[in-house]
């Protein structure tokens, strides 16, 4: 009981204002934690291909052609090499035939061939032991949009 020094009771009076001390306290309580938890996180590393090595083609690749009528041509990509026609069950031995251990394999499809196409033939050549496997684009956009 509060009272006064004449013995009257003194009423007493609600704050309007908001204590922040326990905010205060779980704000440096977690500042604390993660000081100490920052050094132990190690970050991911990944190594990244610079331009020039991802310029430069190691050997001569095998590069297949699928045209928007689903005709599909195969060449070995050199000088002086023509697209040969080839039906869609004979791509995966002329493609064994041309390919060496390290020789990469190009699938240049046209836009207008399905998508679905393109990853079927893809997933017929990895699913027999081609993994070097790439999709040739068209790096000029101002001629795709016409």
């Amino acid at each position: 009981m509060a009272s006064t020094r004449n013995g009257r009771r003194r009423s007493r009076r609600l704050k309007n204002e908001m204590n922040v001390v326990p905010y205060i306290d779980v704000m440096l309580v977690l500042l604390v934690i993660f000081m100490v938890t920052a050094p132990m996180i190690t970050p991911g590393l990944i190594n990244l291909p610079s331009v020039g090595q991802a310029a430069s083609v190691p050997s001569t690749p095998v590069e297949i052609e699928i045209a928007e009528t689903g005709e599909i041509s195969i060449r070995l990509r050199e000088a002086g090499n023509t697209f040969q026609t080839i039906e869609k069950d004979k791509l995966l031995n002329e493609v064994k035939a041309l390919v060496q251990e390290d020789t990469p394999v190009i699938i240049a499809a046209d836009g207008k061939v399905p998508y679905e196409n393109v990853v079927s033939i893809m997933d017929t050549l990895r699913a027999n032991g081609l993994t070097r496997l790439g999709l040739l684009v068209n790096q000029n956009p101002e001629s795709a949009s016409k």
